[in-house]
């Protein structure tokens, strides 16, 4: 049974997806470039490949498009009119993925999520800068992943950056028992 106001996924969009057994449609829209469609479980895009909600590191739309990042592949752009409410969806998807999102800043102290007696030199021009450490977990899934996301400008190669990451990590998953 469909609720009010949602139109059915067209029968051509819906033959050429390859949904999971017991995945289900949300939402979807067209875009210029075909169907987008959010499922329980992913995100489908027009290239037939399903990009998983806990990969999707960031969306946004604008008034004629729809922008995401997904971990590990860059950003992917669809020119889209009207979203319905894909909109919606994709943020609660990509939100209920989050455990937890915790930024730290280069500089120790309070906030900092580490040892506020540890060392306090920060990587040269890192002021107000860190990173953050994201774990997610997938709809319905009990596996956690953890990411690390630098803030613009920081560079992971840094040895003050890469000094600060793995207590930062071993810290926070301790205090979330994972």
């Amino acid at each position: 049974m469909r609720l009010p106001g949602r139109a059915a996924l067209p029968a051509d969009v819906r033959a050429r997806m390859r949904l999971a057994r017991g995945e289900r449609v949300l939402a979807h829209t067209g875009a210029a470039e075909g169907a987008l469609v959010a499922t329980d479980r992913a995100l489908h895009l027009p290239d037939g490949r399903a990009v998983p909600w806990e990969h999707v590191d960031r969306a946004r739309w604008t008034e004629d498009a729809f922008t995401f990042v997904e971990e590990g592949r860059g950003e992917h752009r669809f020119a889209v009119a009207e979203p319905g409410r894909l909109a919606e969806v994709v943020y609660e998807r990509v939100t209920a993925t989050i455990l937890v999102s915790r930024h730290v800043p280069l500089v120790s102290g309070a906030g900092s999520g580490t040892d506020p007696g540890a060392d306090t030199a920060a990587a040269p021009g890192a002021a107000g800068r860190g990173f953050r450490l994201v774990a997610r977990r997938p709809p319905g899934g009990s596996e956690v992943t953890w990411q690390v996301h630098m803030d613009e400008g920081v560079d992971p190669k840094d040895p003050h950056v890469a000094a600060r990451v793995a207590p930062a990590l071993a810290a926070l998953r301790e205090q979330m028992g994972v």
